[in-house]
């Protein structure tokens, strides 16, 4: 069973992860340095014990918090009792689930009526490339985002040509540490990647 200052260490440490490039939650395990004194005398403490009541296992927990602090940013303890968290987690797992089979129709999307596969995620005059706007208007999931940067690595070429510096860095932010909660099979997607484009 996970108890509420668990719940709690697990959310501090994945909000670190997702808001701060310093912190990686795998690297450190998901330890923070916070005591249960200073646990006991947050004022939301019971949100936590009612959240750690929902999840028998911390892979389970984890799972959720990572769902929710990718669907929004600022996510506050309070958020993660609604429905609406409820409905990111199943979500999240459906997708991970049949994710091949998910990569696949997105890809297919991506380049429909598409000549040159580049076109995808060229940056013309510092705009976003259609593979980030696509992701943005939620036309294709952000995994198959993450999952073509492991394979092509083109966030060092957007860094360098996107202009926006208000919305982008915290996306980029997202998209490397979400990455890491990923499935790391890049021969399998490679190959569905290939055959969707037809090289």
């Amino acid at each position: 069973m996970i108890d509420g200052y668990e719940a709690f260490g697990l959310y501090e440490s994945l909000k670190l992860h997702f808001t701060k490039d310093s912190y990686d939650f795998h690297k450190y395990n998901g330890k923070s340095n916070i005591s249960v004194t200073s646990f006991e005398n947050r004022k939301d403490k019971y949100h936590f014990y009612k959240l750690s009541r929902k999840f028998n296992k911390r892979e389970d927990l984890i799972e959720f918090l990572v769902a929710n602090f990718v669907e929004r940013d600022g996510l506050w303890v309070g958020d993660l009792l609604t429905e609406d968290a409820e409905v990111n987690y199943r979500s999240r797992q459906k997708i991970i689930q049949s994710l091949s089979y998910e990569f696949t129709g997105d890809l297919a999307k991506l380049f429909d009526g598409v000549d040159d596969p580049n076109e995808v995620i060229k940056v013309v005059d510092g705009d976003y490339p259609i593979l980030l706007t696509y992701t943005l208007q939620r036309v294709i999931k952000i995994e198959t985002l993450c999952i073509l940067n492991s394979i092509l690595n083109f966030l060092p070429m957007w860094d360098k040509k996107i202009t926006d510096t208000i919305r982008w860095p915290n996306l980029r932010r997202k998209i490397i540490k979400y990455t890491a909660f990923l499935p790391k099979d890049s021969v399998k997607y490679k190959l569905i990647l290939k055959k969707v484009i037809g090289k």
